[in-house]
């Protein structure tokens, strides 16, 4: 099974502030906020969510086609997905603009603040699913194009396409949820084979759509929620709901990627036939690995570790049954840079 991934391409900057957010908050004067924080850290990482998502999917044995646009100075970035077996024949290179830049400071409560700088990501509108994916050979045609957080005309228009080549999606539009409005959020979510969100964003996308949860699940094949540290829930149009705990007893070092590294393990264990049950437990072993790291690409993505994982907290029978599943797995999903 081939996985396309559409969606952000971008350089993280990653700062941490020793102290509390909600400490230097001031509830009478929430009305105009100005503050500055003096942060300990910089780490300058390789980020964005399709390309966290494409590099956890080829740390993973598989081949994922990265959709989105970048700027020039996208060079050594490239390589290093290349050499994580990333087909990167999808990507834009804008000649105007640099790419995109992800700026956060997290808390030592693993809060975050955030912003983003669209950059070349802003271009990715015009790339023509209907030209990379329908022209393609059988062969090279993806089985299912995730639609990731990025521009939201590219969203849009890639939803769009994916239906009238009639290759299923995935819905992921997360972080743009603050910016689409209610017609566009339905429109991303209809129809999608699987649709992924975390707790705030799910409450946030009935809120924009206006639809309850069951509407949401007449419309989508499974809805996956991740639960931070308490895990992740499916939900299935049938009535069917399961909820996998969180790997047990992993330190926090950098949550920055961790819903992505979910994402790769999970489309990773479908891909190859796993059961529901273990996709998700998969998905969690996945971005157990992620948050021990500064960086949403600086893991190991080894299978002896991620069987470590499953063992810890899924116990060995669940190790046993997604351990063959791992065996091509030969790379090691550490920094490259």
């Amino acid at each position: 099974m081939r996985i396309a991934v559409s969606g952000s391409i971008a350089t993280d900057h990653l700062t941490v502030f020793p102290g509390r957010f909600a400490d230097q908050l001031v509830p009478s004067q929430l009305h105009h906020v100005s503050l500055s924080f003096l942060v300990d850290d910089l780490e300058v990482r390789r980020g964005g969510v399709a390309a966290n998502i494409a590099f956890g999917l080829g740390g993973l044995g598989l081949a994922p086609l990265l959709i989105g646009a970048v700027g020039t100075d996208f060079g050594p970035y490239e390589v290093v997905l290349k050499e994580q077996g990333v087909d990167t024949s999808g990507v834009l290179v804008s000649g105007e603009r640099q790419t995109a830049r992800f700026m956060c400071t997290t808390d030592q409560d693993a809060n975050q603040i955030a912003a983003f700088y669209a950059g070349a990501m802003a271009e990715a509108r015009d790339i023509d699913l209907t030209t990379l994916i329908g022209n393609a050979a059988p062969d090279a045609r993806p089985d299912l194009v995730l639609i990731a957080p990025n521009d939201p005309e590219a969203m849009l228009r890639h939803t769009r396409q994916c239906r009238e080549l009639g290759i299923p999606f995935a819905a992921d539009p997360s972080q743009q949820l603050a910016r689409l409005d209610g017609t566009q959020v339905r429109d991303l979510v209809d129809g999608a084979r699987w649709l992924f969100t975390n707790e705030y964003e799910a409450a946030l996308l009935l809120e924009r759509t206006g639809w309850t949860r069951d509407d949401v699940l007449d419309r989508v094949g499974t809805w996956i929620t991740t639960l931070g540290s308490h895990g992740a829930r499916a939900e299935c149009a049938d009535g069917t709901t399961l909820r996998v705990p969180a790997v047990p007893d992993v330190p926090v070092v950098d949550p920055t990627g961790v819903g992505d590294a979910f994402r790769a393990g999970f489309l990773a264990a479908t891909a190859r036939g796993l059961a529901l049950k273990a996709a998700v437990r998969l998905g969690c072993s996945v971005a157990a690995e992620v948050i021990r790291t500064v960086g949403s690409q600086s893991y190991d993505a080894a299978a002896d570790r991620l069987l470590a994982n499953l063992t810890a907290a899924y116990g060995t029978d669940a190790a046993e049954e997604i351990a063959p599943y791992l065996a091509v797995v030969t790379r090691e999903g550490g920094d490259s840079s």
